[in-house]
């Protein structure tokens, strides 16, 4: 759901954006464009921790829709701005080109690609999706550099449509920098693999919690490889990304209610986040308590009983204490697991955010690691003041956004 103005808001928003152009059009930072349909927020949040390093450097705010982000990220920009990072977030046709009329980025990310906003409502088709995504490293300039994920089908086939030069990460041996995800450890205090260029090979530990983060921290490192010009970084990189902490509800922890521990991963909810947070969770090093998984339905799907599907489908392939799905599309999730002889007694159903509390509030205790998967909009954060004897702002299935506390984005 897009924030849309009306009012006298339109055109205050309307000027806003025609003083951005103006502005940009007089600066020359370094821009760096990010995209995909998971992990934007968090490479986002590591390239502009790297950049910071380098030199002085704005960043789209990670709270604000994109379309009212990026003029109000172009106008802080100033002469002595070195680094500008665009978090390029879109979900109808055209909403690229919309960005891309104030951001001019010289390096392009694209994170990944899942079939979220191809509901009819949105981009009405993976097909569009992809072509929308493709769109920025489409109008880089030939001495740019496009960073594409090439464990992704449909970002390769990206590739032959931009004129920059091409820096690839994924787990083949044959990409510019590349990690064996299956041997990515993981613990409460974060993650840490061994990386692989083609001139060295190094171990990076970060606090951000996720087998999907090697992917996020293989970008910036081919950031900072292209702003830098060198091909050893990796001391540099090693030191600043150590100390990255996740983002707050992008699998991040909080403590749990009944002396229990939350990973929170409540703010986002598409197939390949999902399945990202379900594969981090079976494979976390925990011992003190059983694991939990509590997800919610994923929305703006083309194919939506497929989708969730397919993650009982992923379920099947580990071992939960307990999973707890929310919403009527989350019952196909429940049927394909149990098909593939997930325990039955092991997995519960509930209709609404009320009904989970009050099945958390049967199985959980002291000890028990649970994550919490869902979308800002379904606000699960009311399942966790439910659970603490809080009073929640509604009960509906989509909360508003003046619920969420994001207001109107004015």
């Amino acid at each position: 759901m897009t924030y849309q103005p009306t009012g006298v808001k339109r055109h205050y928003h309307g000027a806003k954006r025609t003083l951005a152009k103006i502005s940009m059009s007089m600066m020359r930072p370094l821009q760096v464009g990010i995209t995909g349909s998971q992990g934007k927020t968090n490479t986002t949040h590591i390239v502009a921790t790297v950049l910071a390093t380098l030199g002085e450097t704005v960043v789209t705010d990670l709270k604000l829709d994109t379309t009212y982000n990026v003029p109000i990220t172009a106008l802080k920009v100033r002469p002595w701005t070195r680094y500008v990072v665009w978090e390029l977030g879109i979900d109808h046709p055209g909403e690229m080109e919309h960005h891309l009329e104030i951001a001019h980025p010289e390096i392009g990310i694209i994170t990944g690609i899942s079939p979220v906003h191809t509901d009819k409502e949105h981009m009405g088709s993976l097909e569009t999706l992809i072509a929308e995504k493709q769109k920025l490293i489409e109008r880089l300039p030939a001495h740019g550099t496009a960073i594409l994920n090439g464990d992704t089908e449909y970002v390769r086939s990206m590739a032959a449509h931009t004129k920059a030069k091409v820096l690839w990460y994924g787990s083949d041996e044959k990409f510019d920098i590349w990690v064996d995800p299956s041997a990515v450890q993981l613990t409460l205090d974060g993650t840490k693999g061994y990386f692989h260029t083609k001139t060295e090979a190094f171990m990076l530990q970060t606090g951000l919690i996720g087998v999907h983060h090697v992917y996020n921290l293989m970008a910036g490192y081919l950031v900072m490889k292209t702003v830098l010009k060198k091909d050893c970084i990796s001391p540099e990189y090693a030191k600043i990304v150590a100390d990255i902490k996740p983002l707050h509800g992008r699998m991040s922890i909080d403590k749990g209610p009944f002396d229990t521990i939350l990973l929170n991963d409540s703010l986002r909810a598409n197939p390949e986040s999902t399945k990202a947070g379900l594969d981090s969770l079976a494979r976390m090093q925990y011992t003190q308590g059983r694991k939990i998984a509590v997800i919610g339905e994923m929305g703006e799907l083309q194919y939506p009983e497929i989708e969730h599907t397919k993650t009982g489908e992923i379920l099947a392939s580990y071992y939960f204490d307990n999973v707890v799905c929310i919403g009527p599309l989350r019952k196909y999730t429940i049927q394909e697991a149990v098909k593939r002889g997930y325990p039955q007694e092991r997995i519960f159903y509930a209709n609404n955010v009320r009904e989970a509390a009050d099945i958390l509030k049967k199985i959980l205790k002291p000890g028990d690691l649970w994550y919490l998967k869902g979308s800002l909009l379904r606000n699960y954060k009311r399942i966790v003041q439910l659970l603490n004897g809080e009073k929640i702002c509604c009960e509906e299935v989509m909360c508003p956004y003046s619920h969420c506390g994001y207001g109107d984005q004015g």
